[in-house]
């Protein structure tokens, strides 16, 4: 079997490197979104649900993207190179989860249940800002040093040692 066979494609190139170039923008974009979601309410004001909806995009092609990865894995052989950046690609997943969450709780809290509890106890409310704040620069950084990482294996796997 010829080993192009194997991997999942388009219009016969490798959907890996495809899907993987918007994981790459996107996962910054989202932590970053998420990070001035958590900080500055007018950003949280004009980002809305873009937020929330970044991360469930973003959830959802690490999967894909992961799958893929695994397809052209089997065409190209259990390589060191692949096989270290398979490692950092398995990590981003528990973060996208972590981001999505947050940036969902984030959105929740400030449309739905800041105002509520700020009138009935303004110590628990500043509790739960302080604790979002602190889960979202948490998620968003852990979600981009492992794209960070996994990108960095990838291009190494592809073209070698670059220095």
């Amino acid at each position: 079997m010829n080993p192009s066979q194997t991997a999942l494609e388009v219009s016969g190139l490798p959907l890996h490197p495809l899907v993987v170039h918007a994981v790459v923008i996107l996962v910054p974009l989202t932590a970053l979104a998420l990070l001035l979601s958590a900080v500055w309410p007018a950003a949280r004001a004009r980002l809305g649900l873009v937020t929330p909806i970044a991360a469930l995009v973003v959830l959802v092609l690490v999967p894909i993207t992961v799958l893929a990865g695994e397809s052209l894995k089997e065409a190209v052989g259990p390589l060191p190179a692949v096989q270290r950046h398979e490692g950092f690609g398995r990590m981003l997943l528990p973060w996208a989860i972590a981001v999505f969450l947050v940036a969902t709780a984030q959105w929740v809290w400030h449309r739905v249940g800041r105002t509520r509890v700020r009138a009935a106890a303004p110590g628990t409310a500043r509790a739960v800002d302080i604790g979002l704040i602190a889960v979202a620069v948490i998620a968003a950084a852990g979600s981009v040093v492992v794209v960070v990482l996994a990108g960095e294996s990838g291009s190494r796997a592809v073209w070698g040692s670059l220095g």
